[in-house]
């Protein structure tokens, strides 16, 4: 019998619903903790295959959980394109910006293959120790990713990037175009290493106007998912374009993900009227809900699945794991899920 996560993404109403968590493994687990200060940093902890295999399977021996979702960054693939990159402590990622076309030239996708061999060993050392759990991988959402290389860092209003968007349409649309090609690549590889699902993480996507979402976040995601269906067809794609609000269900409609995940503003009952039956709905609760437990916790989880009992359903967060979330909260989560 096909596994949980992957009989849901097929449109099937599993119950109780399989269940996985956005940043499942991560700093809130002092396991992962040792084996980052083993790493040495960040980076060097992703393309380090033995050790992201670790890390990856650190959550499902602890808590078994429905999935395994590969341990690394969505800024990977600008750094294997050649972009710099390196984690602050304390400020996240910090990239040398690129503002113009010769930013957008200097990138390297000849490079690609040899950077993410690191990572594809990863995806094939996990698929052999999953188990029962589906093994997802995952890739940043095109705009996202342009988001962080074209502002240098983390941002509340992202404004370099949405300048760009507006005041150079021609040179942002082959940024975003040279992205969306290179992930195609990028996910096609690690699906052909063993990932039996893949995510696609658009964490920015809410900051735009409903043209530029169009333009780039559906139209990319939308050949993404075409490209990977013709290379891999029946391994399905999980779109999560964030605070996307009233143009959600277009965004399903358009892109043919077989998975969306909902972020924590939504109320899903609203979502689930304006979305196609058997697409699968993940999330969204609350990662404070998360981390506050007790009753909190189990009112607003219990809420999640009444709403999404005969629906084909993920249990998982809004957005990931917050670093101070207690481990017994994570397995108390789980239990009520699985006694649903």
């Amino acid at each position: 019998m096909a596994k949980k996560l992957l009989r849901t993404l097929a449109g099937e109403a599993v119950w109780p619903p399989p269940v996985w968590l956005m940043r499942q493994a991560g700093r809130y687990l002092p396991e992962y903790r040792a084996v980052r200060a083993q790493a040495g940093g960040f980076l060097e902890l992703c393309t380090n295959p033995v050790l992201a295999t670790e890390v990856s399977l650190q959550p499902l021996r602890r808590f078994g959980f429905d999935a395994a979702i590969l341990f690394s960054d969505i800024l990977v693939l600008p750094w294997a394109l050649g972009q710099g990159l390196r984690y602050a402590e304390g400020e996240g990622p910090v990239l040398p910006p690129i503002r113009d076309a010769a930013g957008v030239r200097a990138l390297q996708p000849a490079g690609l293959a040899s950077a993410i061999a690191p990572i594809l060993e990863t995806v094939h050392r996990l698929r052999g120790e999953v188990g029962e759990a589906a093994l997802i991988g995952f890739a940043g959402g095109p705009f996202t990713v342009a988001c962080y290389m074209v502002q240098g860092s983390g941002s509340k209003e992202w404004d370099q990037v949405r300048r760009m968007a507006w005041s150079d349409p021609v040179l942002f649309a082959g940024l975003i175009d040279l992205l969306t090609e290179q992930t195609i690549v990028y996910l096609s590889a690690q699906i052909e290493a063993g990932a039996e699902a893949v995510m696609l993480f658009d964490s920015w996507a809410g900051v735009l106007a409903p043209s530029l979402f169009r333009a780039h976040v559906v139209e990319p995601t939308a050949r993404i998912v075409a490209a990977l269906r013709a290379r891999h067809p029946g391994v399905p794609v999980i779109g999560f374009p964030r605070q996307a609000g009233t143009m959600l269900g277009e965004f399903v409609r358009a892109t043919g993900v077989r998975g969306v995940g909902i972020d924590t503003a939504a109320e899903l009952a609203m979502v689930a009227r304006d979305l196609p039956a058997g697409v699968a709905m993940q999330g969204n609760l609350d990662p404070l809900a998360l981390m506050a437990g007790g009753e909190a916790m189990t009112r607003e989880s219990d809420a999640i699945l009444a709403a999404m009992r005969g629906r084909a359903f993920i249990f998982n967060l809004g957005h990931g794991i917050v670093p101070q979330t207690p481990p017994e909260h994570v397995a108390a989560l789980v239990a009520r899920v699985r006694a649903a």
